[in-house]
């Protein structure tokens, strides 16, 4: 419905801006024939009756009322310049007479004019030569559909003694994807006349050929074939041309014993002796082109190509053979595209998949419309070389086809350089054979024959020369069966449909032929294909050279070595691919190199410095061990820097996993020692000072080796984690390739960059181990330095700048292990972020931990060792002295808050106390005048003892001598001065400062 209301606007524009004709908008609607009507396409009743103009390109067809048929044109269409096509060709709808006044047994039937036996058709009778005709020559279609006439008979004449005729079935395609039978029938024609006038071959036969047009049209060829069999004279073999016309006839023909020889078959398909048992052809098989295609790639090291087909059998058989061949070869067909009919698709599909090196199967229609859209997509130069068929006229890419929008000169363009690949058609050796002409003589006669004809523009001249032989082949065959049937009791000309052991006697004579034709030498192989060299040519400057032969049966190639390129040779199969390495900026590797060295030398001279104040107390108090590690693992940190910027520029594939394990090690147990050193003061200082009071004495003395002990822990760990990933999965060098890149010159080449890396089977499983761990200690080591940022001690006065360094470390770490992760593509941007982030992590670590003692030592002068400052006992006790008075003065404050909180503690129980007397001394007067019968209840007396508080109170008094030691006397606890003097120091009080 949509497309009728289309064509109807389109039709109703049409109809009000023209007038009867207008040779732009369409054409005017014609009358129908009589007796019959006009078959609108997409148009209802309402609209035709609307409609005056009908577009461009629209088809109308013509229908008969009854049994009558159509004479003339069925379908017309719109042209653009506002006619119908076949405007001067009428269409009558007449009745049809019957059609079996139409065929003679053992005569010929003539038909006037020319097509089917419709009113007004006239038929000439006539007998073939040994047969008397019985009856009218002549009868005529009448009005009524009847013959004027009976049918008349061909009778034996007894009297006869001239030659008997064989006949042969032949379908000759004039017209439609291959015309090849435009050269190939006056080549057979040429070839039975030689042969019907020799005497010592088939003497007493006559061979007459009856062909049709089969258009290479395998319906068309159908029809014609039911015509050949069913209509008399016999005929004693077939032969068919254009493989899907041939693989029709070969196939029916097993059911009627008929041999079937073809001269324009090349289908690899027809080589199938089980479903073509009596088929044999002078066209060699397609696939005999596939050994030289292949022989050529390997001579042009082409180890890629792609193929285009038309989806015919033929074609399809032909590519499944070269997948085969090449396969075996070493070669890869990369791209496979077939089409029907539109090529645009496919040639597109091979340009966007890089085809260069590309093998096109399909009939010379569709190679111009293929070779169009080549030109369209640009598919051709020198980047390009197509192999085509050899069997198209020379000029093929000249000839104006309406199907196409490319010109002349376009086609010539795209097509200018391909390679063809031909079956030698024509012996190029100059030698008589069975017929006593040579290939040129032949050449003389056929151009004779055509009439002068232009043979690139006559269909099938290549071929011609296999269908002389197929003549020649068949008629030697026909002679060398004369023998042996003679010898049976049988004749040829007995031959019918029925009779097998005259069609095995053809068939192996057949078999066995063996002669020299103007083709060259004709032999047939075990499936009745013919053996035949290859011809190489390439299409140069718009004409054909010939650059080679090849021989299938020996393997050999003779080139002449004039092949010639668009470019400076042949093509590469594939834009060439360079694999080039990505290797570190050296200006930056040697500028990050240059702070990794002067941050060892910075290590070395902290390691020194510490080694050498060792025995100083105040760098005693900082566990100079582990300030010793830490020194250490910084400098192995910054040595892996190197190997980081390590690649295959400086060193080999083989040596590149050595590289990678430096990387490994020196990273790890850095870290572990540098870190684990760290993490194990700030641990320690945690443990002794954040727990409760009666843990805290137990741990104040750790001895120094379980501090030793624990970074050993640390790094056995990583030790023994490394060891196993080393062992169970080593790292290896891995290959990262990139996109691929055009390089900016104009050459057919592209780089695909490549990156090295250090990897392993488990990369992600291994490094989730480690981060993972690694990982838990940083966050650990972040909450100990938060939660002992406000504690001091002597036994490691650092602890402080020690948290410092664990900020810092941990917040680079956590930050460049990802980012480095994410840009490890980019090697640059990666070993820069993970360089510089180890150079800060160290250099921060080593200024924080050492450069306030260097300032210390330097600007106090504390160079002093243990055993110097043992010497001035009066400075070293003044010193002492300070310190402890310091501690006092804040354990005192302390104690004085704690007092004070129980002085109001006291306070607030007496107040109670004395409520709760008052309460009891009002209700004791209320009880007594009660129930008298009750025993009075006790009074109770005045004691002392009575009013004091329940046990853990304070006594009610507030003399100084009620209270208990420890509260006593709160005022020489504190002197005026602020200061405490040892003899107001009661032993109870001592006990709880020092708690």
């Amino acid at each position: 419905m949509a497309l009728s209301f289309i064509l109807s606007l389109l039709l109703g524009s049409f109809s009000l801006a023209v007038a009867s004709r207008n040779t732009t908008a369409g054409c005017t609607i014609i009358r129908p024939p009589r007796d019959g009507g006009i078959r609108y396409r997409g148009l209802t009743q309402e609209q035709i009756r609307s409609v005056q103009v009908l577009p461009v390109d629209y088809e109308i067809e013509y229908i008969c009322r009854g049994n009558r048929v159509i004479v003339g044109p069925k379908v017309r269409k719109c042209l653009p310049d506002g006619t119908w096509t076949d405007v001067n060709q009428h269409s009558k709808c007449l009745l049809p007479c019957a059609r079996v006044w139409t065929s003679l047994e053992n005569g010929r039937v003539t038909v006037h004019p020319p097509g089917p036996a419709v009113e007004g058709t006239i038929l000439h009778y006539s007998c073939l030569e040994g047969f008397i005709l019985v009856g009218r020559n002549s009868t005529q279609c009448t009005k009524l559909g009847k013959w004027d006439s009976p049918k008349p008979v061909c009778h034996y004449d007894r009297h006869y003694t001239g030659k008997k005729k064989l006949y042969i079935g032949a379908l000759f395609p004039m017209s439609g994807g291959w015309p090849g039978g435009q050269a190939c029938l006056p080549a057979a024609q040429m070839a039975l006349d030689l042969v019907n006038k020799r005497t010592d071959i088939l003497p007493d036969y006559e061979l007459e050929l009856i062909y049709y047009d089969s258009m290479c049209d395998p319906g068309e060829a159908t029809k014609l074939l039911y015509d050949l069999l069913y209509t008399e004279p016999i005929k004693i073999v077939l032969m068919p041309g254009c493989s899907s016309v041939s693989t029709l006839v070969a196939e029916a023909a097993r059911m009627w014993n008929l041999i079937v020889l073809s001269y324009g078959s090349s289908s690899p398909a027809l080589s199938n002796r089980q479903r073509f048992p009596t088929f044999f052809r002078t066209h060699p098989s397609a696939t005999l082109h596939n050994p030289t295609r292949v022989q050529l790639f390997q001579k042009w090291k082409w180890t890629k190509i792609a193929t285009i087909q038309q989806t015919t059998e033929v074609f399809t058989s032909t590519l499944d053979d070269l997948e085969q061949r090449v396969k075996e070869a070493g070669i890869e067909i990369s791209v496979r595209q077939s089409f029907l009919t539109d090529p645009a698709v496919a040639v597109k599909n091979l340009k966007r998949q890089d085809a260069r090196i590309i093998v096109g199967l399909f009939y010379e229609t569709e190679a111009r419309k293929v070779f169009c859209e080549v030109y369209k997509e640009r598919l051709y130069g020198k980047k390009y070389v197509w192999f085509l068929i050899g069997w198209y006229a020379d000029n093929w890419f000249k000839i104006k086809d309406p199907s196409i929008n490319c010109t002349v000169e376009q086609m010539t363009e795209a097509v200018e350089g391909h390679v063809t690949t031909e079956i030698v058609m024509l012996n190029p050796e100059t030698v008589r054979g069975a017929s006593n002409l040579t290939s040129q003589e032949f050449l003389t006669q056929l151009m004779s024959k055509l009439g002068g004809k232009n043979p690139e523009e006559t269909g099938g001249f290549q071929e011609a020369p296999l269908a002389y032989d197929a003549i020649w082949a068949l008629a030697l065959a026909l002679n060398k069966t004369v023998g042996p049937l003679k010898a049976k009791g049988r004749r040829l000309e007995d031959f019918n449909y029925n009779n097998k052991d005259i069609t095995a006697e053809i068939y192996r004579a057949l078999n066995t032929s063996s002669f020299e034709g103007v083709s060259g030498h004709v032999v047939f192989d075990a499936q009745g294909s013919r053996m035949a060299w290859t011809l190489i040519e390439q299409l140069q400057g718009g004409s054909y050279k010939k650059i080679g032969y090849f021989d299938m049966t020996k393997g050999n190639l003779s080139w002449y070595g004039n092949d010639r390129w668009i470019g400076s040779g042949p093509p590469a199969d594939q834009t060439v691919v360079i694999q080039k390495f990505r290797y570190l900026s050296q200006k930056l590797f040697v500028s990050v190199s240059v702070f990794a060295g002067l941050g060892i030398l910075m290590g070395i001279v902290c390691l020194t410095f510490n080694i050498y104040n060792s025995n100083v107390r105040y760098i005693q108090n900082s566990q100079p061990y582990l300030n010793n590690m830490t020194a250490v693992g910084c400098m192995m940190a910054l040595a892996a820097v190197f190997p980081l910027g390590i690649d295959g520029l400086h060193v080999d594939n083989p040596q590149f996993p050595v590289v990678c394990q430096f990387r490994l090690w020196l990273l790890g147990l850095g870290f572990s020692l540098a870190y684990g050193s760290m993490f194990t003061k700030i641990w320690w200082v945690h443990t002794v000072f954040t727990k409760k009071d009666e843990k805290k004495d137990k741990r104040k003395h750790l001895e120094p080796w379980k501090l030793y002990a624990t970074v050993g822990v640390l790094l056995v760990i990583d030790i023994l984690s490394l060891m196993i990933w080393q062992i169970a999965d080593p790292l290896h060098m891995t290959v990262e390739k990139f996109t691929k890149e055009a390089p900016k010159e104009d050459v057919d080449q592209l780089i695909e960059p490549l990156l090295q890396h250090c990897s392993s089977e488990k990369m992600n499983t291994w490094l989730g181990v480690v981060y993972g761990y690694k990982g838990l200690l940083l966050l650990l080591g972040i909450f100990l330095a938060y939660e002992t940022k406000s504690v001091s001690t002597e036994k490691i006065n650092d602890h402080r700048a020690v948290g410092m360094a664990i900020y810092n470390v941990s917040v680079l770490c956590m930050i460049t292990a990802p980012v480095t992760m994410i840009l490890s593509s980019k090697q640059d941007a990666s070993f820069a972020f993970a360089s510089l982030a180890i150079i800060f992590s160290v250099y921060i670590t080593l200024v924080v931990l050492f450069v306030p003692k260097m300032r210390r030592l330097i600007t106090r002068g504390e160079w002093q060792s243990d055993q110097q400052e043992t010497m001035k006992t009066g400075s070293s006790t003044n010193n002492n002295d300070e310190e402890k008075s310091r501690q006092l003065e804040r354990e005192n404050k302390e104690l004085q808050k704690i007092i004070q909180e129980k002085e109001e503690r006291v306070s607030e129980l007496r107040n109670q106390l004395s409520e709760r007397q008052a309460l009891r001394s009002r209700k004791r007067p209320t009880s007594s005048n009660q129930n008298h019968s009750s025993p009075s209840l006790p009074t109770p007396q005045n004691d002392p003892k009575s009013l004091l508080p329940p046990p853990g109170y304070p006594l009610p008094s507030s003399d100084n001598h009620s209270l208990p030691p420890t509260f006593s006397n709160s005022s020489t606890l504190y002197q005026p001065d602020g200061k405490i003097n040892r003899n107001n120091c009661h032993p109870g009080r001592l006990q709880l400062l020092y708690k």
